[in-house]
């Protein structure tokens, strides 16, 4: 049964009714990305040990977290989909975002493509969390909006994100430089396909 009720994040009372839900798993919903959620964001977003395999990139105000929020916003509008917010059904505490995000630009020789990918908040790793929305996603992906197929990357060192990619049967395809770091290359077609 659908999530009903209200969130309350960070001081602020949301009626579920008033937010799309994209999917929901046993102990998350995965939600669209609200103004909201900058609180949330900037906690994730501006610990390095996050941006450990992301470049070493942390935000550095609630604005820099505030845009991002924006510019995911944006997406939904051009492209259909964008990262999701990750909330705890039992707790209504926002703990990372996960999803599909179209991809534009020319990675690895692939333009125009579906994105699978996933943060956390570092006090909510080894929870499982990240296994559970990619499973979620692909779902979507596949169910919902009936692509073909869904990639990932990570990069060559994360080994925690590459065991989640490989647990939701994401297959390595290869290694590759991306912006100057050794990264790995997957992809999934959809199992109604084959």
């Amino acid at each position: 049964m659908p999530y009903q009720g209200t969130f309350y994040f960070y001081g602020k009372t949301i009626p579920a009714d008033l937010m799309k839900i994209f999917a929901e798993t046993e102990r998350l919903l995965l939600r669209e990305l609200l103004p909201t959620d900058d609180a949330g964001m900037y906690e994730l977003d501006a610990d390095p040990d996050v941006h450990v395999y992301l470049g070493q990139h942390p935000v550095q105000s609630l604005e820099e977290s505030r845009k991002i929020i924006e510019f995911v916003r944006e997406q939904y509008n051009q492209n259909g989909i964008g990262r999701w917010a990750v909330v705890e059904k039992e707790t209504q505490t926002f703990v990372g975002w996960s999803g599909l995000k179209f991809i534009l630009h020319t990675v690895n020789q692939h333009t125009n493509y579906y994105d699978l990918g996933y943060r956390f908040i570092k006090r909510y790793w080894g929870k499982g969390y990240a296994t559970e929305t990619a499973k979620a996603t692909l779902a979507y992906g596949f169910n919902q909006l009936q692509l073909k197929e869904i990639y990932a990357m990570t990069h060559i060192a994360n080994q925690a994100s590459q065991q989640v990619l490989t647990k939701v049967g994401m297959q390595f395809i290869q290694a590759f430089v991306y912006e100057g770091e050794p990264m790995h290359w997957y992809k999934k077609i959809n199992p109604a396909l084959l």
